[in-house]
């Protein structure tokens, strides 16, 4: 019976150092792709998709002859947040990104949640106005007393008539309905 343990025991030690080999040889080789995988985008020209030869990239897309106000409002219905743009106002070129922030703060104990809904002046102007993040995208919950700070980043359209110097981006927060904490 030992003669057969010693035999089981060998064996299962030659198996383990077998398993450890082909462990290391395959995190080597995975190690050694890294450097072929680069070589390989290199002599294939991928490479360059990816690092443009020192290209000076731009956005051909902005109207540099004329600016464009956008006026920014901040409003709440029947909710007990203080809303408010960081900024009144900015000028900048009709296809030339812009981020502004506005600021919130819940002023009650409680939990709140809220949407956001934007409105344009003048009314014509919501076709040229292209928002890429916006609270207004997702309902909104604020914990007792808490302060946030939420980004809108947008393009006007440079399609924009020239006939149109301002537009005004009002925001009212309403309530969401049934989200009212019932412990309270």
């Amino acid at each position: 019976m030992s003669r057969s343990a010693d035999s089981v025991a060998r064996a299962n030690r030659q198996l383990l150092r077998k398993l450890l080999v082909v462990a290391v040889l395959m995190f080597g080789f995975g190690f050694a792709l890294v450097p072929f995988y680069d070589k390989i985008c290199e002599v294939s020209g991928i490479r360059n998709v990816f690092k443009p030869d020192n290209a000076l990239v731009a956005n051909t897309q902005v109207d540099a002859s004329r600016l464009v106000t956008v006026e920014f409002d901040a409003n709440t219905q029947r909710l007990p947040w203080t809303f408010r743009p960081l900024e009144s106002h900015v000028a900048i070129h009709p296809g030339a990104l812009t981020e502004v922030v506005y600021e919130i703060r819940n002023s009650l104990d409680r939990p709140v949640t809220g949407q956001a809904v934007p409105s344009y002046g003048p009314q014509n102007a919501v076709q040229y106005f292209r928002k890429l993040e916006c609270f207004c995208f997702r309902q909104q919950t604020l914990a007792a007393g808490e302060v946030r700070r939420m980004p809108v980043v947008f393009v006007i359209d440079p399609a924009l008539p020239m006939d149109i110097n301002t537009i005004t981006l009002s925001y009212t927060f309403f309530e969401v309905a049934g989200t009212r904490d019932k412990s309270g």
